[in-house]
């Protein structure tokens, strides 16, 4: 499977990414956290429960670290994922007051 990376959110020590299948479709959701001392942790959320057989985690992983995070590696330990099968329930934003002037 052939995963498309959509980054959301961007700042100096994290970043959020979409994760979508070939034909278009989000599979995923991740977080990026940066660490001082060069490691990288990250949680992945899978939006579909077939995706969550171990197999399928590894490949997702495999290209997380080879597409995005050429600065660490699973294989080195600089790696750490927390991975979750959920689903998405929605945006929440605080409402902001109108101006009435």
């Amino acid at each position: 499977m052939k995963i498309g990376f959509v980054r959301t959110i961007r700042s100096t020590s994290s970043e959020r990414f979409l994760l979508q299948s070939d034909l278009g479709e989000e599979i995923a959701a991740l977080d990026l956290h940066f660490l001082d001392n060069g490691s990288v942790f990250g949680t992945l959320i899978l939006f579909d429960d077939k995706l969550s057989r171990s197999e399928i985690v590894e490949e997702i992983l495999s290209q997380v670290d080879e597409v995005l995070l050429p600065m660490a590696s699973l294989n080195e330990e600089s790696l750490t994922f927390t991975v979750v099968a959920g689903k998405v329930i929605g945006d929440f934003v605080t409402d902001t007051p109108q101006d009435d002037s």
